[in-house]
């Protein structure tokens, strides 16, 4: 529960931070009408008369809540509030862990089968393995119409140490397990591979607290093998924690670097340079963006550009140029508020213009679209006001996101209807889940590159027609199209996506991208560049 003291001490501060011009307005003739002392004991007169004169009992806790989610509206789009209850889970995707039993799993009518089982968590100590189906929880039913993702969270998540007994099915058998509830990791590379003898990708998903030392364990086993040249990704990569960014950074700079650099009203200039320890200074660099890369993927990307590091390739980024620190108030709950904007070392803000409070910010990703800047670069115009140079003299912009190098529109296949119809109905992820659990026995022991060989003498194709039919959907195109060439492309995406999935299945995450990346414009281009 809030105390008094700590709601007007976290409303003092947050009226503190903001600009001169909010603290005090001034009449036309120069008398002040208003001070921060003055607006605190407004709230807190506003607090007391609430609290001793309302008609009914006011819930004071959840009042004061609402206050802070309020004052923070008010300051920029990324100050936010989180209760005590969420601030685990808030965290749980940058600390690189959680508390569980370590499964990933796909509800399929109304029965949870498990998908993955992640490496090092509670589960695969146990014995638990893809494929298997959870029928009891607790010695409850796990199947059903109540069975959805919040009810298996609910279930299986918990603190470490506790204890959860769970019933499979396998192989038309149950099999009881108790599992013991620990740290599970949270990884933050989805997949690496090499894309030929001396190129190497590397997908990174999150800048969490393990994120350099999975970066560099990957970028080790890709050197082993011969990797010269790196195509790093970073599309829909929303950021983390800002130290982690300019590790990252640092690997591939080179020895006293300016990284990045912040400052606030109340935080003098700091800044981040590169050391002597990168490991991947000299070859060739691309780094894959698109407009859901944001904040540390863009400190990295822009800290690339500005030194002519390495070329940026994809479309023009999120635009997240603000700085947050975590504070803790006394109830458990925290306050992620704005205390700086960070800079490339061009000297770039690259937080795009915002309004307080308005829906503008949130929407600006489908105004890219309207607008078609998504589609062609030539939409897209930046003021000479927001011009910066590189360390070579090449033009860059600041103001709104980090510009590629190379432009990639947004891949606007259109593919047929029956497709868009067996996606939305899940078929199209039911189907190789299905799959994988009746052929994994004999599966079992073959490396993915065997799969790959082995693949279409597996007429996966065919199976899921004949699945799709069965659902009373058949894998034909509803509209009647003659587009022979729309038809022929939906069919190759169809068949890529199943391979992919089944893949996935059976090997695990991040053998999905190794498929997919041969319908994927952007990893095409980037390579292209890098060769």
């Amino acid at each position: 529960m809030f105390k008094h003291s700590t709601i007007l001490f976290f409303v003092i501060a947050l009226l503190v931070c903001q600009p001169a011009s909010a603290q005090r307005k001034q009449h036309k003739h120069g008398r002040t009408l208003d001070t921060t002392a003055a607006a605190e004991a407004r709230i807190k007169e506003m607090w007391n008369l609430i609290q001793d004169k309302y008609v009914e009992s006011p819930d004071m806790d959840s009042l004061a809540t609402q206050a802070i989610v309020a004052m923070l509206k008010t300051l920029d789009p990324h100050s936010i509030y989180i209760p005590a209850k969420d601030v685990q889970k808030a965290n749980e995707n940058l600390q690189g862990n959680f508390e569980g039993v370590g499964i990933s799993f796909q509800i399929v009518e109304d029965t949870i089968h498990v998908v993955e089982v992640i490496e090092g968590g509670p589960s695969s100590k146990v014995g638990i393995l893809p494929g298997d189906k959870i029928v009891r929880i607790d010695g409850r039913p796990a199947v059903g119409d109540s069975v959805n993702n919040t009810f298996v969270s609910n279930h299986l998540r918990g603190p470490k140490g506790s204890e959860v007994k769970i019933t499979m099915l396998r192989d038309s058998k149950e099999l009881d397990f108790t599992i013991t509830r620990g740290k599970v990791p949270i990884h933050s590379i989805d997949t690496w591979f090499m894309a030929n003898d001396t190129v190497g990708y590397i997908k990174l998903e999150r800048f969490a607290r393990t994120s350099v030392d999975e970066f560099r364990s990957a970028l080790s086993d890709l050197q082993k093998q011969g990797m010269k040249s790196l195509m790093l990704d970073l599309r829909g990569n929303s950021g983390g924690f800002l130290d982690v960014a300019t590790s990252l950074a640092n690997e591939f700079l080179q020895s006293r670097k300016l990284i990045v650099y912040q400052e606030g009203r109340k935080q003098p200039r700091h800044s981040y340079s590169t050391n002597m320890s990168g490991r991947f200074r000299d070859g060739k660099l691309v780094v894959l963006i698109d407009e859901n890369s944001a904040s540390a993927s863009e400190i990295v990307s822009g800290a690339v550009q500005d030194w002519d590091r390495g070329t940026i390739v994809g479309r023009r980024s999120f635009g997240k140029g603000l700085v947050q620190r975590m504070f803790s108030l006394k109830d458990g709950s925290q306050v992620r508020l704005t205390t700086a904007r960070y800079y490339t070392p061009s000297g770039r803000c690259i937080q795009k213009p915002y309004k307080a409070g308005g829906d503008a910010y949130r929407n600006d990703i489908y105004e890219r679209y309207k607008h078609g800047e998504l589609l062609s670069q030539d939409s897209i115009h930046f003021p000479d006001s927001l011009m910066f140079k590189t360390a070579s003299g090449r033009i860059v912009y600041g103001g709104g996101g980090i510009m590629p190098d190379v432009f990639v529109p947004m891949d606007t296949t259109k593919l047929a209807d029956y497709f868009v119809t067996l996606r939305s109905k899940g078929l199209v992820n039911e189907f190789p889940l299905r799959w994988s659990e009746k052929h994994r026995k004999e599966l079992k022991g073959i490396t993915f590159e065997q799969y790959l060989k082995k693949y279409d003498t597996y007429a996966v194709d065919d199976e899921f027609a004949a699945f799709a039919k069965s659902k009373g959907y058949a894998t034909t195109d509803t509209t009647g199209t003659t587009d022979t060439q729309r038809l022929s492309t939906t069919e190759h995406y169809l068949h890529l996506v199943l391979k992919a999935l089944i893949a996935k299945n059976i090997f695990g995450t991040k053998y999905y991208y190794q498929i997919m990346k041969e319908v994927d414009p952007c990893y095409k281009k980037a390579y292209d560049v890098i060769l």
